[in-house]
């Protein structure tokens, strides 16, 4: 165990722990399952291509290649390290773009217990973060983010997160949510990585449970690949409609 003086900034682990997950150039296919608390389930299959830059942001494009109700749908994230995200979406229906607004943030992502927000990482100045109780046993470091106010966690759809990070590695491996009457209402577990070098890795599986609904949604990756070159032109609004 780790005494208080000895635990590092929260703050900082919770900004180096963004860091490990930013992947340089990588595309992959993502099977994105949605189970109902009575057993049923739809599954959805998604294009994903990422891409790093060195001020710390990363942009991501996803496009849904089935079932039919959501092919071509497409959307573009712009993951900033200190400013808000940004979100736009295409829905071929409608033959429209238009920009995921703040307040949307909070909303599911494609029907799933995840939400639009969950698809990015949050921008680290809309948090205070502190260390609970037991943050340094069992080698793992337990944070807890509040939003700064109340707008803030109107926007995000939560009023505390609580995230369980490895202590050798600084990867996180549950996160924890809390509603406006301060009841756990979701928990995101990480339960598959694909390492990279320096330590950093792309989170492989991952599942999101809603403990209200009994509602459960997997993401899992696959044909990752991480070499090569990918061009600016494909994180455009244009290449949304294509």
């Amino acid at each position: 165990m780790r005494s208080s003086a000895q635990q590092p900034d929260a703050s900082e682990l919770m900004a180096k722990s963004r860091v490990l997950t930013l992947a340089g150039s990588m595309v992959a296919n993502v099977h994105l399952s949605i189970t109902e608390k009575s057993g049923t389930s739809r599954a959805r299959t998604i294009s994903m291509t990422t891409k790093t830059f060195l001020n710390g942001q990363e942009k991501r494009f996803i496009r849904f290649l089935e079932p039919a109700d959501v092919k071509g749908t497409s959307m573009l994230i712009i993951d900033n390290k200190d400013i808000n995200d940004e979100m736009w979406i295409y829905l071929p229906a409608l033959k429209k773009t238009r920009r995921i607004v703040s307040s949307e943030k909070g909303k599911s992502f494609m029907s799933s217990e995840f939400s639009n927000a969950d698809m990015s990482s949050p921008t680290l100045s809309d948090f205070k973060n502190r260390h609970l109780d037991g943050s340094g046993r069992d080698d793992q470091w337990i944070i807890e983010s509040t939003p700064l106010n109340d707008d803030k966690a109107d926007e995000y759809g939560y009023t505390r997160k609580i995230s369980f990070i490895s202590a050798d590695k600084c990867q996180i491996k549950k996160m924890e949510f809390y509603n406006f009457d301060n009841e756990l209402f979701k928990v995101i577990e990480i339960t598959g990585i694909y390492p990279l070098q320096d330590g950093k890795y792309i989170v492989k599986k991952m599942s999101a449970e809603n403990l209200l609904t009994g509602r459960k949604s997997e993401i899992t990756m696959t044909n990752i690949s991480v070499a090569g070159q990918i061009d600016d032109n494909v994180f455009s609004l244009q290449n949304l409609e294509r």
